[in-house]
């Protein structure tokens, strides 16, 4: 592990095109062991990941893709797709006692986790793409999601496709357009 947070962060990119590179078990593992040290509300580890390397399966869980989905040709092409899974009752009661209004908290959760394995996959030089825009019952069965489960994503991954120039970062909003100072009233100003 060589590369600094902040670079992976600020380099990271969605990737929609693959080479013919074979992702190793030992890469899917290390991306898995990323995700599963994800924080999570009282420590539920809601998560749950499907790895799919049967070409079969890629390809019915790719054709659950809307059809306008630009992320179906990189799953087509992708030699795994990890599937992002949340137990969708767990954590939004402690016993008997409600602890929250938010009862879709293991999206926050499986959020954390999918970040985690994306960066480590930006790290081991592997691209992702996080896909959402599909069809979750089809998906659902296709995977034998139990009950109480979802697939909530689909993360193909694979070796990035060389660009002669990197694709520059999307434009992100200045810190006063989204954080304020202990209220609303007071947007938060950046140090000069």
């Amino acid at each position: 592990m060589n590369m600094e947070l902040m670079e992976a962060i600020y380099n990271r990119r969605s990737v929609r095109r693959f080479t013919d590179y074979e992702v190793s078990d030992g890469e899917l593992r290390e991306m898995l062991e990323a995700a599963r040290y994800a924080p999570s509300w009282a420590n539920t580890q809601s998560w749950r990941f499907v790895v799919i390397r049967d070409r079969n399966i890629i390809k019915e869980i790719t054709n659950t893709y809307s059809e306008t989905n630009p992320a179906r040709k990189c799953s087509f092409s992708a030699t795994a797709l990890i599937a992002a899974c949340a137990e969708t009752k767990l954590v939004h009661h402690r016993g008997d006692e409600e602890r929250t209004n938010f009862l879709q908290w293991f999206m926050f959760d499986l959020g954390m986790a999918v970040q985690n394995l994306c960066l480590r996959a930006h790290e081991l030089g592997l691209g992702t793409v996080v896909v959402g825009s599909l069809d979750h019952e089809k998906c659902n069965s296709i995977l034998s999601v139990p009950e109480g489960m979802d697939a909530i994503a689909i993360i193909p991954v694979g070796k990035p496709e060389l660009r002669d120039t990197p694709k520059p970062a999307p434009k992100r909003k200045e810190l006063q357009e989204f954080v304020w100072l202990d209220t609303f009233h007071e947007q938060f100003k950046q140090p000069e």
